[in-house]
């Protein structure tokens, strides 16, 4: 199997996730209104931008409820919520590279709070694609197998049936890459088959992994990305951290 996204790189993010499920509705709705505002409709068959975001949605179990909702607010003609996409990039300890996805209102609020991050916690902001270069973009769908109930052979076979690249045991879950083109092709694929999710969305999955040994280095990363994901306008955040 190729190496790429290691599903322990991620399971701290998703507990804090779990942890705070409200912020975490709050940040995919703000995503499913800028989807459906630059898709131009509410319907995920005719938005593959919407559709990605409502796999996401339902792998965090976001109420089907609450994305109907979110997607009639933002076809309403009084919406005025007005999002910007911004990348920002930058380096941890030991040069761990960094890359934060934000959806903001206020890039002037934003990019200071980001930059206050970096240079408090880590190594500081580097210009746009300083290090995105060592990040390859990919459709990453992890399917729960907590009770080992799958059979690793059958999940293979429907995952590449289904166009996937890749696919991979890790632990207590399958690890499906994709192409990001052919990711909502995948995705709903494998729920036709019944299938659940941890998570299913476009990742940016470095193509090498850096070690920390120091405990004051491990301390600032760890701080450096509760920072970010705690912040309100940052949406992801993806690095090259191996903290197995």
């Amino acid at each position: 199997m190729s190496g790429h996204s290691k599903w322990h790189n991620i399971q701290k993010t998703k507990g804090a996730a779990d942890a705070k499920r409200s912020a975490t509705f709050t940040k995919i709705a703000k995503e499913i209104i800028v989807a459906v505002k630059q898709g131009g409709s509410g319907d995920p068959a005719n938005n593959s931008r919407l559709a990605t975001v409502v796999a996401k949605a339902k792998a965090a179990n976001m109420p089907n409820d609450n994305i109907k909702r979110t997607i009639d607010k933002a076809l309403g003609a009084g919406n005025t919520d007005n999002y910007e996409s911004v990348t920002y990039e930058g380096y941890g300890p030991c040069g761990v590279a960094v890359i934060v996805e934000a959806l903001t209102d206020n890039r002037q609020r934003t990019a200071p709070e980001v930059r206050h991050y970096f240079d408090k916690f880590g190594k500081g902001l580097g210009a746009q694609g300083c290090v995105s270069w060592s990040f390859d973009r990919k459709g990453v769908i992890v399917i729960n197998n907590e009770d080992e109930e799958l059979d690793e052979d059958e999940v293979m076979m429907d995952a590449l049936e289904a166009g996937a690249e890749d696919i991979e045991a890790d632990g207590p879950v399958f690890e499906v890459t994709t192409d990001p083109d052919s990711f909502n092709d995948v995705v709903t694929a494998l729920e036709a088959k019944g299938y659940v999710f941890v998570s299913a969305e476009i990742e940016m999955v470095p193509q090498n992994y850096v070690t920390m040994t120091d405990p004051d280095d491990v301390k600032n990363m760890e701080k450096l990305l509760d920072m970010l994901e705690e912040n309100e306008d940052v949406q992801n955040v993806w690095h090259n951290w191996d903290n197995d």
